[in-house]
């Protein structure tokens, strides 16, 4: 008979315990500055085998390719831009696309003002 008080005793605490461990939630928020949002952007692993870019701009003259650039981020500021020389051309791509879905919906926002820009996959750099 003390042996089932010790029983039912230790299985009461038992479910007390496990109770209030399950009682407790909660809800998390999370604040951030909309820069780190384009930081992690900037930050991205460039030596991933899929990486998406998107080129709108391409002219010989590095004048009108850096003007381009700025139009470019006047409009759009959600994505890195560089200006790239690849002879004899100087191309303006756009982001650093971790997903081909990814790419296609920025795409689809950029075809808005740039209808000759396409997606593309640049050569990975050999390493020295």
């Amino acid at each position: 008979m003390a042996l089932n008080i010790k029983h039912l005793s230790f299985i009461f605490l038992l479910s007390i315990c496990f109770f209030s461990l399950n009682a407790q939630e909660g809800n998390v928020k999370i604040d951030q500055a909309k820069e780190i949002d384009k930081l992690i952007e900037y930050k991205k692993d460039l030596k991933t085998n899929k990486l998406y870019k998107i080129q709108v701009y391409q002219s010989v003259d590095p004048d009108k390719a850096q003007r381009e650039k700025m139009n470019f981020l006047n409009t759009y500021q959600d994505w890195p831009v560089e200006i790239v020389w690849n002879t004899p051309n100087y191309k303006v791509w756009v982001g650093n696309f971790a997903t081909r879905l990814e790419a296609d919906r920025a795409l689809a926002k950029i075809k808005k003002e740039y209808m000759n820009a396409i997606i593309f996959q640049p050569k990975a750099e050999k390493s020295k």
